[in-house]
């Protein structure tokens, strides 16, 4: 499989300097979250010269900062949205059987029910058009169908759900996916067969003709300043909630409109509420989430708007405090702020009704829209982690026009890299495990993160042995991961590593503070790290642990995000200036 290195990527952006009007990119995404990582894959399998430029680390921004859930959309049964819901469950049963059976997984979750008889009969029939709509279509079944639950089931499967809390409840199955590793895979995957992928690469123009087709963009290395011309046929920009500020690089006043909202999450020990399932519960607003993940819990999620700079959403103390009081109604031991280990900040991009004057639109749907603003220049905006592939398609079927129809997608029967042979690795796993000393908790989340990309980073144990022992403050994870995600992954900064490559920025109470040092000793010699080099690292992974925590503290939106700003950038972005 395709290594994402240094020098992949200083191939990739000698692609991008090589691009000329005789040598163009067919396809030139601007965007490395799950959609344009998605969008990559879906055009290059199609046969396409294509490449993909992130301003900053890929899936750094919404798509790694999600509910992690792959789901149907439960919820969108109460709106009659029969199409979207079987929609996604299409996408999620495809991920978890065959495009990505490694990195998504079954969840359960419990429906409290407080009410015997309507309450039980209505949820219940919605639960069970939920599970007849993932069976449609001949599919083999990749869930296990709904079922009740009285009391004494919420005792066994839930003992910390409070005894007033519901009667009963209905448990069904959705999955989970850590979705930063879901877009690392995705661009790794696209790399493998021919994509050129630069992170750290930020867009800073457009190239269009006298009548206003796009013809290519500006970008910028921000790790070297080197500045270069791209030229393709097509400009894809799926920036999320940073869509109208790229638009605006084009010139033209056309575009979708889009908001962005924030959601938080906490994160609280697994040992800390005693249940073996997850907990969905309506609020007022939405939905609250309760999540078994690992070795924690993730609980979510809330829904503000977001007017604050886009790069760095933070939670603040009344985010906070409204998840925890949301938890708190159902939990018979109430959690407090001293229980929270972690935070996470994200940002939706909602596409608000209708386009821009003058836009062209090829199809909407109530969770995405593809549009063109002008001629060379296809906009993808809205849609949610679950349907990526689908809003990859529409995006490049888009910008491919009538070429569509004999070059169509294939994704849906490509396997991510990790899946192909699976099966056989899970097999050999436990010898693996019994050579290098790895306990069954370890394995599995090594086959989790990697599935038969396993095999990799058993040859860089077998390299360098004392790679294959946990880190000394992380034990969670090995040394090998660290290196790993430098050798294949794409990590060119420790930030990168603790953010997106490990979950250690909100996994552990410390954000992984304890084990920076030798973090950074495994991957400074294989970056090229000098003592000055090293030191800077440090000093802004710190500054931005410290600044994030006292954010934590802030009452609103605008004191919390002063205090995130406080702490410096490896690589900041330049300031975006419309043409």
């Amino acid at each position: 499989m395709a290594a994402l290195t240094a020098e992949r990527r200083a191939a990739a952006l000698d692609v991008l300097e090589g691009s000329s009007a005789a040598h163009e990119l067919d396809v030139l995404v601007i965007g490395g979250g799950v959609t344009g990582a998605g969008i990559t894959l879906d055009a290059v399998t199609r046969g396409l010269k294509v490449a993909v430029v992130e301003a900053q680390d890929w899936a750094s921004g919404t798509s790694s900062r999600s509910s992690k859930l792959v789901h149907g959309g439960l919820r969108y049964l109460q709106m009659l949205d029969f199409h979207l819901v079987r929609e996604a469950l299409t996408e999620r049963d495809l991920l978890i059987t065959r495009l990505a059976p490694h990195l998504v997984r079954p969840v359960s979750f419990l429906y409290p029910l407080e009410n015997r008889v309507w309450e039980r009969a209505y949820v219940g029939a919605g639960v069970a058009l939920y599970d007849t709509l993932a069976s449609v279509n001949g599919r083999r079944r990749a869930m296990p169908i709904h079922r009740h639950v009285g009391r004494k089931g919420l005792e066994r499967l839930f003992p910390d759900l409070r005894h007033d809390a519901a009667i009963g409840a209905v448990r069904y199955w959705d999955a989970s996916v850590d979705d930063a590793r879901l877009v690392s895979t995705l661009i790794r995957t696209a790399v493998s067969y021919g994509a050129a992928a630069a992170s750290r690469t930020q867009v800073t123009g457009m190239l269009t003709t006298e009548g206003g087709t796009v013809i290519g963009a500006t970008v910028q290395d921000l790790e070297t300043g080197r500045s270069i011309e791209v030229r393709a046929r097509q400009v894809v920009n799926a920036t999320g909630v940073w869509t109208e500020e790229t638009e605006s690089l084009a010139g033209t006043d056309g575009g979708l409109r889009v908001l962005a909202s924030k959601g938080i999450h906490i994160v609280v020990p697994r040992d800390r509420i005693a249940g073996d399932t997850g907990l969905i519960l309506q609020t007022e607003k939405s939905v609250l989430f309760i999540i078994p993940w690992s070795r924690y819990w993730v609980i979510g999620t809330t829904d503000t708007p977001w007017t604050q700079e886009l790069v760095h959403p933070v939670a603040n103390a009344a985010d906070i405090d409204y998840v925890i009081d949301h938890a708190n109604t159902v939990l018979a031991r109430p959690i407090s702020r001293e229980d929270v280990i972690g935070t996470w900040a994200g940002l939706r991009p909602l596409l608000q009704p209708g386009t821009k004057e003058g836009t062209s639109s090829a199809k909407v749907s109530r969770e995405h829209t593809v549009a063109s603003p002008t001629p060379g220049l296809t906009v993808i905006a809205g849609g949610k982690l679950t349907t990526y592939r689908v809003m990859a398609k529409d995006a490049v079927d888009f910008a491919l026009g009538g070429r569509a129809h004999s070059l169509p997608s294939v994704t849906d029967t490509i396997p991510l890299a990790g899946a192909e042979g699976l099966v056989v690795l899970r097999r050999q796993a436990p010898t693996i495990a019994r050579r290098y000393g790895w306990s069954r908790a370890m394995l599995d989340h090594l086959l989790h993160r990697y599935g038969s990309l396993l095999a990799e980073l058993v040859e860089t144990v077998d390299a360098e042995p004392s790679l294959g022992t946990p880190l000394a403050a992380a034990p969670a994870y090995l040394r090998a991961e660290i290196a790993y995600a430098v050798t294949h992954e794409g990590a060119l900064h420790l930030d990168d590593v603790m953010m997106h490559r490990t979950r250690l920025n909100y996994e552990v109470a410390d954000r992984g503070l304890g084990a920076l040092e030798e973090i950074a000793d495994i991957i400074g010699p294989l970056l090229g790290w000098d003592d000055a080099t090293r030191e800077r690292e440090l000093a802004a992974y710190r500054e931005r642990a410290e600044a994030e925590a006292a954010a934590e503290l802030e009452p609103d939106d605008e004191s919390a995000e002063q205090v995130r700003l406080r702490a410096s950038e490896i690589a900041p972005l330049q300031p975006i200036t419309a043409t």
